[in-house]
């Protein structure tokens, strides 16, 4: 009998789920090719994986917390279910004609993204609110219920409605949910005030149509794992990591599947703001690679970067606008197609090419022997000596040399004039830089210099990556924490409960109204408190409170972060004080005279956490040395070395090895080049850094 609660984090993937049991300081884990028509399947095929090895039932789980890519595979696949959109009169192609701006200005046939709902399935009804909630048309019941028995007659399984300025007076659009109640009994249906209360109706319809298109298929998925789970004996509450870095409720998720978009990356950050945490590290960059991409976020002060909008399924070469804007709370990153399973081919002018395109885990990789004939990085790393080809996944998938040469000769090196390890070295030279060159965009965009940072790395691929990364962005530190290949899923067992309430209010500071702003946080904080309290009843509840502000005639806000006595006690000249600061920081200086204007306020509520015990520094460092090697292409050389092979087991605490080295382990491999030495901390986390900074 074991004197702590198990909890099982899980997270599904493009190639693999990744299942991790927690049993007090005890860690089992496991990772399952996906299976994508029963995406239970593989939880469950875990689940018991990892029990057996803790000696426990699945009787014994007591929770259970996961992430999953579902929502955000139906939405980039369009595979949602039937969906129709009410607005207002005059706003049917909103979210066709998009905003102004264009995210390739010099492409004269430019093709913008198709909207997720074409025409015919966008209705509009006679209303009319204005921006300050007054009534100006009112809704006539009978043209609702007219087209109630349209939409019952098209056959439609999931409504979405998103009137014009119901952020500010949700009366119309309520109306209009309890006749489609009344009337379609059996059709879900989204409401834009609930899903995203927010300005910009663009966003707010395509958040709004978001969720209505998965909300079927994430509730009938939702429910069916948690009554197999049951069958399978972990008859224990289920919850969803959502895409802002806390945790909800079953029923909370199946009511806004839109909050999952991002869950896997987000739980990936979380566990590297851990890491940060424990080793006292105030500027990170989370480099999070998998299967099928590659995620990179900045963490400072042990806090990721947080945003109110983000796009899914970018078709433009990954540039900002192509996508589709999703507005709710989530942790910000850069996402590229640059996993393991990511596909390489060379384009029209001789140049190799890799991703997005996914071989997944069906039919995977070349090396796989499951019927790819593609080559994809996984073989392009098995070719490099980076895998060991009788120890992947800890022997679980035995991986085939012969057919990665093949396919990186099919598609590469026939046309290029090159043998099957300089087509590997170009393969992972493209994929290495597309992900340097994304890391340093993003640290551009927030005003950061990466040399000041250190580099986390998790995920199946990211550690095989990593250090040529550092290399390339001039990055000296990367620490490897342990279960780093099923990062994302132990990040799911480290996030709160949480809960972001937002609210889209227009306010200047000359009609600032301090009674007005202490009704809405106070709004805000029961709406986020409730819900924290659906998933933990017990809890203390901490909040943060935040404003977004602006000059007036500017497009676009910045954060401002109030204290909860600035929130209790809202004052026009500290939030202006406040807004000063943080402007002239971004932006240099502040705009003296200028009106300033709020347009949203915001309350996240979430349970506190326990307390991190920073890790002491490792004092004198015993060298090891080990027999076995390996022959390693270390690309900085652009040739091939001898790297000695070390198991992670065999680097114990306060042990250094010299690169260039391979690091083993059953869920990835830790790549050491020439340039690098790795020395393990007391938690276990391997640090690779390079070899002038320790001396």
């Amino acid at each position: 009998m074991h004197a702590h609660p198990a909890r099982l984090g899980v997270d599904i993937g493009g190639t693999f789920t990744d299942v991790v049991l927690e049993i007090g300081e005890n860690r089992f884990s496991t990772k399952v090719l996906t299976t994508y028509a029963a995406p239970e399947n593989a939880i469950v095929d875990g689940m018991h994986q990892v029990c057996a090895k803790a000696g426990v039932t699945p009787s014994a789980i007591s929770q259970i917390i996961h992430g999953t890519t579902l929502a955000t595979n139906a939405l980039i696949e369009r595979r949602g279910a039937k969906t129709a959109l009410i607005t207002t009169k005059g706003f049917r192609d909103v979210i066709e004609m998009r905003t102004e701006s264009r995210f390739e200005q010099y492409d004269l046939n430019l093709t913008l993204p198709e909207p997720l709902l074409p025409r015919n399935r966008r209705y509009v009804v006679s209303e009319r609110m204005d921006a300050n909630g007054n009534r100006l048309i009112p809704l006539d019941l009978q043209e609702i219920e007219a087209l109630a028995e349209a939409l019952r007659t098209a056959d439609y399984e999931s409504i979405a409605v998103g009137l014009l300025h119901s952020y500010v007076n949700d009366t119309h659009e309520r109306l209009i949910a309890e006749v489609l109640a009344e009337k379609l009994p059996d059709v879900m249906v989204s409401l834009s005030c609930e899903v995203s209360p927010q300005i910009r109706e663009y966003e707010r319809f395509n958040t709004t149509i978001a969720n209505a298109y998965i909300k079927p298929l994430i509730k009938s998925y939702l429910g069916r794992l948690k009554s197999r789970l049951a069958d399978e004996g972990a008859a224990c509450p289920v919850f969803l990591m959502h895409s802002g870095g806390g945790i909800m409720s079953l029923e909370s998720a199946a009511d806004f599947p839109v909050r999952l978009v991002e869950s896997g990356p987000a739980g990936g950050a979380i566990f590297a703001a851990d890491i940060a945490a424990k080793h006292g590290l105030g500027k990170v960059l989370s480099f999070d690679m998998g299967g099928t991409t590659a995620k990179i976020c900045l963490i400072k002060d042990q806090t990721p970067k947080t945003a109110r909008v983000f796009e899914v399924a970018r078709t433009y070469r990954f540039k900002k606008g192509s996508g589709m804007p999703i507005s709710i709370p989530v942790i910000d990153m850069v996402e590229i197609g640059a996993g393991g399973g990511s596909i390489a081919h060379v384009d029209a002018m001789n140049q190799i090419r890799v991703g997005p395109e996914s071989a997944g885990s069906e039919p995977g990789p070349a090396c796989y022997g499951r019927g790819g004939e593609e080559p994809a990085v996984t073989d392009a790393d098995l070719i490099l000596g980076k895998l060991d080809p009788k120890n992947f996944a800890g022997g679980s998938i035995p991986l085939h040399p012969d057919n990665s040469a093949k396919a990186l000769h099919k598609a590469i090196g026939q046309t290029l004039e090159m043998g099957a390890t300089e087509a590997a070295f170009g393969l992972a030279e493209v994929v290495d830089e597309n992900m340097a060159n994304a890391a340093r965009v993003h640290a551009v965009e927030n005003g950061e210099d990466l040399s000041d940072y250190t580099m986390i790395a998790f995920g199946g691929a990211a550690p095989l990556h990593a250090a040529r990364l550092c290399e390339k962005l001039g990055v000296s530190r990367c620490l490897v924490p342990q279960g780093a290949g099923v990062g994302s899923a132990i990040g799911f067992l480290r996030a709160p409960f949480s809960f972001e309430a937002n609210r889209s209010v227009f306010m200047r500071l000359s009609d600032f109204d301090p009674a007005k702003v202490q009704a809405l946080f106070a709004d805000m904080s029961q709406e986020a408190t409730r819900f924290v309290r659906s998933c933990d009843a017990e809890a203390a509840i901490l909040r943060d409170h935040k404003i977004y502000m602006r000059y007036a005639g500017q497009g676009w806000e910045i954060p401002i972060t109030l204290t909860a006595e600035q929130a209790a006690a809202p004052d026009a000249a500290t939030f202006l004080r406040l807004f000063e600061a943080d402007y002239e920081a971004l932006f240099g200086r502040a705009v003296e005279g200028m009106e300033v204007e709020i347009t949203v306020w915001s309350v996240n509520a979430y349970t506190d956490q326990a307390a991190i015990t920073p890790l002491t520094e490792a004092g004198a460092l015993t060298a090891v040395a080990t027999t076995a090697t390996r022959p390693l292409f270390d690309p900085a050389l652009a040739q091939t070395v001898e790297a000695a092979v070390l198991a992670r087991t065999a680097l114990p605490p306060g042990h250094i090895a010299q690169g260039p080295a391979l690091v083993t382990e059953d869920e990835t491999t830790v790549v050491v080049p020439a340039s690098r030495e790795v020395l393990t901390h007391a938690d276990g986390t391997l640090d690779v850094r390079t070899k002038e900074t320790s001396q």
